[in-house]
Parts: structure tokens; sequence; C-alpha cells
């Protein structure tokens, strides 16, 4: 079964010498013309991806030297600049400094809104309500003036743990409003009874 390859083609050579019919090569040509992509179509197309990789290149340097050229003027809102032009953000939680500190302020002025939120003010506890109203209102300036005190003086424990302070001092003053309301309801319950 193994035949040499050299000796099948000197053999078949003089077979080569046939003719090929009248008109092949046209044939093929056409239908070579056919199947292939028309180069009008592909210079076309190349050239609107050249110049869309031109626009995007253009944007992208553009953007980057407005990122890294930004010598003040104009500074997102919440930010100043500081010494040699660094900006520095304003810290409005105690969640931007440290995320763990993030849930444990979330938790607490859950609790409060959520206290607050059963409170029922009715005329006869008007005057009690607003003094412990008046008084969470203190104490949110208070913590107002801690974050500000946090801005300006940078990070420490002794604020944050002020901060936490403030928001303990808040939720238990929504509870023994909440204490108060009750011993109130309850002496007004027992006077309408006797």
């Amino acid at each position: 079964m193994a035949q040499d390859l050299k000796n099948l083609f000197e053999k078949d050579s003089n077979a080569q010498n046939a003719k090929m019919s009248k008109g092949h090569e046209a044939r093929f040509l056409s239908k070579l013309d056919d199947a292939l992509p028309q180069e009008t179509k592909a210079s076309r197309f190349s050239f609107l991806n050249i110049a869309a990789s031109v626009v995007v290149i253009l944007g992208l340097s553009f953007g980057a030297y407005q990122f890294l050229n930004n010598s003040g003027g104009d500074t997102p809102e919440g930010t100043e600049v500081v010494n040699g032009g660094e900006s520095k953000k304003d810290i409005k939680s105690m969640g931007e400094v440290v995320p763990d500190l993030k849930r444990v302020e979330d938790y607490y002025l859950a609790s409060i809104n959520l206290e607050l939120s059963k409170v029922q003010m009715t005329p006869e506890n008007k005057d009690l309500v607003d003094g412990y109203i008046q008084r969470l209102k203190e104490l949110n300036d208070e913590y107002d003036n801690l974050i500000l005190e946090l801005n300006e003086n940078g990070p420490n424990e002794a604020t944050l743990d002020a901060l936490i302070d403030n928001l303990k001092f808040r939720l238990n003053l929504v509870m023994r409003l909440k204490e108060k309301l009750q011993e109130f309801n309850d002496d007004a319950f027992e006077q309408v009874i006797t």
C-alpha cells in the first residue's frame, strides 16, 4: 500500500499535460470575486474604526489631563483646599472615619428614630414631650459640633468616644421620655378610675 510519492508524481506528470476547458479561468475569477468582500466596504469600515479610536483616545487624554491638573479653582462640594493644594473632604459622620462605626451610628440613629416615632403626643403630655425634644435638639447640636471638631482636628479616640456617648445619651433620653409618658398615662388612667 505504501508508495513512493516521488514516483507517483513522475508518473502523473505525463497526465498533467491535459488542457483546461475554455473560459475556466474567467469563471474561477468571477466566483472568487463574488466570494471575497469588496475593498470599498472594508476601507470605509476601517476608516470609521480609526476615527472612533482617535475620538476615544482624545477623550481619555482630556479626562486624564483634567484629573491630574486640577489645581484649585473649582473644588467639589464638601471639600476644601488645604496646604499645598491638596483637598480635604469634610467628614459628615463617624462612618466616614471608621467603617465599623457606621453600623454603630446607624443602629443608634435608627433606634432613636424608631422610639421617637412611637411617642404619642397629646395636649396633656405636650409640655413633657416638648422638654425632652428640646434636650434632644441640644444633644443633636452638640453632635454637630463634635463632627466639626472631627473635621478640624482629624479623627481621634476622644472625639469618636464623645460622638458615641452623644448617641447613647440621645437614645437614653428617648427611652426615659417613653417611661415618663407611660407613667403619665398610668397616672391619668388611675385618676379616671377613681
